[in-house]
């Protein structure tokens, strides 16, 4: 990710439902993704994965994706802070 950010001005997006290929792994890579800076987040969400046509077993429920929201919502306001006692 930093070696990205210095690379380009593009904003960079993490596809964590891709990279895990498993639902149970999604949240935590995506809060990695967003403590090492990306700019966006790509989620699968389906209400019922295993009926999904294609990427159901790397699809969040909307539950476990409004969880993760407010995370990552949480981790950004602490690293704002963090970045502001910084400078």
């Amino acid at each position: 990710m930093p070696v990205l950010k210095e690379l380009t001005h593009l904003p960079v997006i993490v596809d964590p439902s891709h990279a895990a290929g498993h639902w149970k792994y999604v949240k935590p890579l995506a809060r990695t993704a967003v403590v090492a800076g990306a700019d966006g987040l790509i989620i699968e969400v389906h209400p019922e994965p295993e009926k999904a046509i294609s990427d159901g077993a790397q699809s969040l429920k909307p539950e476990k994706f409004y969880e993760l929201m407010e995370e990552v919502r949480i981790l950004t306001e602490v690293m704002k802070k963090q970045i502001e006692v910084m400078q």
